[in-house]
């Protein structure tokens, strides 16, 4: 069975893959013939086996949404763990039996369900008796088979978790530093539970089994192994296990510390459990733990190091969060020299001091963090100015904790959305400069002005040790400035991040004015109404905008760093002048809807987030949904159109 598994998941890799270039790239990796010759033969091994994967092509799950999440109580209580530390209370817990050694996977557990070869239902953990149904949810997962060949009935645990590269590349594609994902786990959490199930497929959830709660009539030997044998010839992506006994512990721990560093899921640990199932059961439960397995969490290699500084690092909330600056050390086989200290609470109870000796160590093996402080001369003083615009602070406390805001309404750092608007991929698309860098020049001085970041050059000893930047990132990022030097008019002028000025309606503005930028910055409310599509709140602010003494040094000091490219519009090709369109929904052809939004832009369309009586077209691939914009476009009579019958309009 686990040969032909083996091939299953070949074929779905490979059949997958195929897919994705041929629908999103625009690519082809492989022929027709050879894409239906595989996808044959794993029709055929689905068959034979009766496994079907929830990635396989064969199958086309439905989304589906729903109003709740129902609970249900679990048929027998999910316990926690008892924890340690240190690796010979393992071996003493274990003493003469043998064990599994496996991963504790930091995300959210989760019991399956299946009866006669088919997954029924899932629920996640909760508080341990009752948790919530999230069968819709489970069947999206990457890697959980919808179908088994075992036709009893199967209940399972396993962890749900998502792939540190996946949690990164969501992140990535956020531009808001607070809207960011806090963590793995906590995202994992939020994907499972999601009302919408669209929402979890789109997250990249694994699930990884981790025990067998129930299979009546299989017989395992009286083995935990061989438990977990079973379920991967099930289909199961079984978490990674090392059998065990007192001789060999020591270094399989070790084993698992080393390998932790490249591992791509996050963990908090590893579980071990005792291999004979029978003995494990006569052992029986605390009130709060079961006898036949234990948590270990990792002993933190602490480090004494001499306290240089705190650097107190300024937001776009205002909130000043305390750093602490340290003589570097080794740490888990990397060099640290800083530490979050969080907030004003902690560094009052750590009595922190400059020169004062402190313990540092990486939470999880990751995160540096300050253990405890030993001389404690508690000589740091809380700013009472902010360390970027030098307004005055303030101590707020929430909860009992004591935190620091810079509470000048006008601060810089508060202005990072600004910026981070401006570098945008629609704006002047500066490369290398996500909104957490941006933070970085702010709280240091390097940039106070949009201008400023034409000169980060005189900053290149300080950028090229900042965390994530080296030589090479830093070319990079001088070579997409000095790109950015040539723009058009109209990127330019939705780069300043007027409000309610998005690309089309500065398309719109520089093609009325015939990109002459002193009229445009001259301009009247009322010459700013007659031209098609802009209304009155738009023509306002637009106008105030250029009327501020603040905004017209601000554009003219850029204008001192920028030269405006011609632009040549064939008025043939503004197939949809006056026209215009929602996206909603995933799309196949284009990389992105911000690539079909750009091509209706470059027709002399215009791409508004909601639907409208001045809507001629939603473009939408699921045309049948009860989505609200679909019902929307349905009540207001707007055709609702498909992807390829939108690039038939374009002629593509």
């Amino acid at each position: 069975m686990s040969d032909k598994l083996k091939e299953i998941k070949e074929r779905v890799e490979l059949l997958n893959k195929a897919g994705k270039a041929y629908y999103q790239e625009d690519r082809e990796i492989m022929s027709n013939f050879e894409y239906d010759k595989l996808y044959d033969e794993l029709v055929e091994l689905e068959k034979e086996t009766g496994i079907i994967l929830s990635n396989s092509p064969t199958q086309n799950v439905g989304y589906e949404a729903l109003n709740v999440l129902p609970k249900e109580r679990h048929e027998s209580v999910m316990l926690s763990l008892d924890k340690t530390k240190d690796v010979e209370v393992l071996r003493d817990w274990i003493g003469s039996k043998e064990g599994l050694l496996s991963w504790k996977l930091d995300g959210l557990t989760i019991v399956l369900t299946y009866q006669e070869g088919k997954l029924v239902k899932a629920v996640t953990r909760g508080n341990g008796e009752i948790g919530e149904v999230i069968t819709n949810n489970a069947k999206v997962f990457k890697n959980v088979p919808l179908a088994i060949n075992y036709k009893g009935t199967l209940v399972l645990r396993g962890e749900a978790v998502i792939k540190y590269s996946d949690f990164e590349k969501m992140n990535a594609e956020i531009e808001d530093v607070d809207a960011k994902y806090k963590n793995p786990r906590n995202l994992c959490s939020g994907s499972v539970r999601q009302l919408n199930n669209k929402i979890t497929a789109d997250r990249n959830v694994h699930f990884f089994a981790f025990s067998l709660v129930n299979a009546p009539d299989v017989d395992f030997n009286n083995s935990r192994e061989e438990q977990m044998k079973w379920l991967g010839e099930q289909g199961f992506d079984v978490v990674e296990t090392k059998r065990v006994s007192a001789e060999t512990l020591a270094d399989t721990v070790k084993w698992f510390a080393n390998t932790i560093v490249t591992n791509d899921f996050p963990s908090d640990g590893l579980v071990l459990v005792l291999d004979d199932i029978a003995y494990g059961k006569s052992l029986g439960t605390t009130a709060k733990f079961p006898r036949d397995s234990i948590a270990f969490k990792w002993q933190d290699e602490v480090k004494e190091t001499k306290l240089k500084s705190i650097e107190w690092s300024a937001s776009r909330t205002g909130l000043i969060n305390p750093v602490a600056i340290f003589e570097p050390v080794e740490l888990e086989g990397t060099t640290v020299s800083r530490a979050s200290v969080h907030n004003v609470s902690i560094v009052e109870s750590l009595e922190l001091g400059i020169d004062d000796t402190i313990k540092v160590y990486k939470a999880n093996m990751i995160i540096p963090q300050i253990a405890e402080n030993l001389t404690r001369s508690g000589s740091i003083v809380v700013p009472d100015e902010c360390p970027v615009c030098h307004g005055q602070t303030q101590i707020k406390q929430e909860n009992g904790v004591k935190s620091l805001y810079c509470i000048n309404p006008e601060c810089l750092a508060k202005k990072i959305k600004s910026f981070t608007h401006f570098v945008g991929r629609d704006a002047m698309n500066i490369e290398g400069l996500s909104e957490a860098t941006i933070e970085k020049l702010i709280a240091q001085g390097m940039i106070k002005e949009l201008a400023d970041l034409f000169h980060v050059e005189k900053y290149k000893d300080v950028i090229t040790k900042m965390e994530g930047f080296g030589e090479k990132s830093y070319s990079n990022l001088i070579a997409s400035i000095d790109k950015a030097r040539h723009t058009t008019l109209a990127k330019f002028i939705y780069s300043l991040g007027i409000p309610n000025v998005g690309l089309s309606n500065a398309k719109l503005i520089c093609k009325a004015y015939k990109n002459d930028l002193e009229a445009i910055r001259n301009a009247t409310a009322d010459s700013l109404l007659e031209i098609q599509g802009i209304g009155g709140v738009i023509a306002d602010t637009f106008m105030g905008f250029f009327r501020k003494e603040e905004n017209i040094k601000i554009v003219d000091d850029l204008l001192k760093e920028v030269t405006f490219e011609e632009e040549v519009v064939n008025e043939s090709d503004l197939i949809f002048e006056n026209m215009n369109f929602v996206i909603t929904g995933s799309v196949e052809h284009f990389a992105n809807r911000n690539e079909v939004k750009e091509l209706i832009e470059s027709k002399g369309g215009k791409v508004t987030g909601s639907v409208t009586s001045k809507t001629n077209y939603l473009i939408n691939n699921d045309n049948m949904s009860n989505s609200s914009k679909n019902k929307k476009a349905k009540e207001l009579h707007v055709p609702i159109i498909t992807e390829e019958e939108f690039m038939k309009m374009v002629g593509m």
